[in-house]
């Protein structure tokens, strides 16, 4: 998982095959299951980009996210990205790897390959 910090970040990451963000509020209590939810996506398919964007810090970057991909910001939410198009997202309780792992596999999206090192 990637910290997502920056506005160029997030416009290099939308050129990405497939990519996942990830907001997170430290101050929510259901995006701590919802982190947890993640880190399980993350440990199941570890080829998956993950970008966290900590919506109490980085506040603009969050409103500029749910402005360009065109979905109403939620915290904690997630959003899969394939080509820089949002083809799925889901806030609160329904952040969930299983589902995220399902979508996944049903737009085929090719995952590349991470280089070691």
């Amino acid at each position: 998982m990637h910290p997502l910090t920056t506005s160029t970040d997030f416009e290099a990451l939308l050129d990405a095959p497939v990519a996942l963000v990830y907001k997170h509020s430290t101050r929510c209590p259901i995006a701590g299951i919802a982190l947890e939810e993640v880190e399980l996506l993350s440990s199941l398919r570890p080829e998956l980009p993950i970008h966290v964007v900590d919506v109490i810090r980085d506040r603009s970057l969050s409103r500029q996210v749910a402005e360009r991909v065109g979905i109403t910001h939620h915290s904690p939410q997630a959003i899969l990205l394939v080509q820089g198009h949002p083809v799925w997202a889901a806030s609160h309780f329904e952040v969930r790897a299983e589902t995220i792992v399902r979508r996944l596999d049903a737009v085929a999206a090719p995952v590349p390959e991470r280089k070691a090192g």
